[in-house]
């Protein structure tokens, strides 16, 4: 059985991916969603069936870093979108961009956290409209425990430095980045991709894309690279 599961990144939710969902499973594919639980949805941890096959890891941006290591370390494909091992850079920019989130941070709960939010999420759109994006949830209700995985997983993204040590070093890699992504510095970009381990590795960069990769031009390459097989 080829299954496929999917986490999300800082302030998306599981219902980014149904254009996805509905595509891989047409073509057989078991689909299992991450979600963090940020705002109407309940949180959930996805696991693999016992049955083999093929197991497909997509990831968006922190989605990486937040599966449970026994999702990561048994996938033999995984699809990386605006992703990272380190966030923050080592560098002067670094210092800016820890400020940054550190007042991202302070917004919640705050009468400046939805405008906040729809800031983060103009930035991932671009250089798309915020409207180019499915619509967000959290610029309606962030539950009180939703806020505390927002404050928690800005945290993370200040403190992750590397690859999760679960990362499996045998996996086929598709990573999609996009040369206007106003998300992710560009070091984080090149670092992850000389940190990926194996040979199995595919990199595509699209110069007139953003942050949000989770949109049908994209999924319509990712489609092509399954099909090249294991």
């Amino acid at each position: 059985m080829n299954q496929a599961i999917t986490m999300h990144g800082w302030a998306g939710d599981a219902s980014n991916w149904r254009h996805w969902r509905e595509e891989l499973m047409a073509l057989g594919w078991h689909w299992s969603d991450g979600e963090r639980g940020y705002g109407n949805l309940p949180p959930r941890s996805p696991s693999w069936h016992p049955e083999p096959g093929r197991r497909l890891l997509i990831a968006h941006s922190l989605g990486l870093h937040l599966l449970h290591s026994s999702v990561l370390e048994t996938a033999t494909d995984v699809v990386l979108l605006g992703s990272f091992g380190r966030f923050v850079p080592s560098d002067r920019a670094g210092r800016a961009i820890r400020a940054g989130l550190a007042g991202m941070a302070s917004a919640l709960g705050s009468s400046e956290e939805r405008g906040m939010l729809e800031r983060f999420l103009t930035r991932a759109a671009q250089p798309l409209p915020l409207s180019a994006l499915p619509p967000s949830s959290l610029l309606e209700r962030v539950t009180a425990a939703g806020r505390h995985r927002l404050a928690a997983d800005l945290t993370l993204l200040q403190e992750c430095s590397a690859l999760p040590a679960a990362f499996p070093a045998n996996a086929r890699v598709l990573v999609v980045q996009g040369n206007l992504d106003a998300i992710v510095p560009a070091i984080s970009q090149q670092q992850l991709t000389a940190a990926l381990p194996g040979d199995r590795i595919e990199i595509v960069t699209l110069p007139d894309w953003g942050h949000a990769l989770i949109n049908l031009p994209v999924l319509a390459r990712v489609r092509a690279w399954l099909e090249q097989g294991p």
